[in-house]
């Protein structure tokens, strides 16, 4: 599998760079960016932390406006920031030009309802064919670790949660987290999986840390002026399934904060090390 470098930037001793490539599993062609500390020029391999974007978000918004190269050229941990969507004149979007269905909004799912299922397989992608890319072009071991923001952090808990062994952390940034009971993920998983709502609890993370076969402790911020927080993003529900399960989590909400990414910069660094520590890194 080709890659095309689109840009490159020195950051911090080490590089920010885009690649753009052909997904198989999506069907269309992929943009995803990469921050290599400078431990990635000094031979053997670096763990990787995959971050997954929200709504209308690309792979650009996380590198430019969380700060987070500073602490991981320190770390030496490799950051992977995919698109949040496939897209393309071929890739169907939202049939009323919505924003938060469709192009910019997969969802983290493997869509099983046409005419979405041909191409809207992010889940696929994010667990299986880009860790595969990475790890056969760049530095990269097989230490994983994944977060994200709204709709990513909904993707990186369900991701983590149903894939015991393949991450060695987990967090999140005020993540959807309950979508089978809350606007944004109803129309996206009725859409993308249909109407029978039993299979909706595949993809839903207070549902599915009941039935967690590894307990990775949970690091999750929310802010408490977050316009989204009752209607859209509950975290309570989590909370609550966490506790009932016995799960490791660890739910801070923020005063003040709100949904943006001056909310993800300021707590980004705890991010970091909560996965380095994981991860083994960082110690000295």
């Amino acid at each position: 599998m080709s890659l095309e470098n689109i840009s490159c930037q020195k950051s911090f001793g080490g590089w920010h760079k885009r690649y753009r490539h052909r997904s198989e599993v999506l069907g269309c062609d992929m943009v995803f960016a990469v921050y290599l500390p400078p431990q990635a020029e000094q031979g053997g391999t670096l763990p990787v932390l995959y971050w997954l974007s929200g709504l209308t978000c690309t792979d650009e918004n996380f590198m430019q406006k969380a700060g987070a190269h500073k602490l991981a050229a320190e770390l030496g941990l490799i950051i992977v920031a995919p698109d949040t969507s496939p897209r393309g004149a071929q890739v169907p979007g939202d049939p009323d030009g919505a924003w938060d269905f469709g192009l910019g909004a997969g969802f983290y799912v493997n869509a099983t309802q046409q005419p979405w299922a041909a191409n809207y397989r992010m889940y696929d992608y994010v667990v299986s064919e880009l860790p595969t890319l990475i790890e056969a072009h760049f530095p990269a071991s097989q230490q994983r670790a994944i977060s994200g923001h709204s709709m990513g952090g909904h993707g990186a808990l369900v991701c983590a949660l149903r894939n015991p062994g393949r991450y060695q952390s987990v967090s999140a940034f005020a993540p959807i987290s309950n979508p089978m009971d809350c606007p944004w993920g109803q129309k996206a998983l009725g859409r993308y999986l249909g109407e029978d709502r039993s299979r909706w609890r595949e993809w839903d993370a207070s549902v599915l840390i009941a039935q967690a076969e590894e307990r990775l402790p949970l690091l999750v911020d929310q802010g408490d002026r977050d316009d989204f927080l009752e209607n859209q993003l509950k975290p309570q529900v989590l909370q609550q399934a966490a506790q009932a399960a016995g799960y490791p989590l660890q739910l801070r909400l923020q005063p003040g904060y709100d949904h943006s990414y001056y909310f993800i910069a300021s707590f980004i660094d705890d991010h970091l090390r909560h996965h380095a520590a994981a991860l083994g890194i960082g110690r000295g």
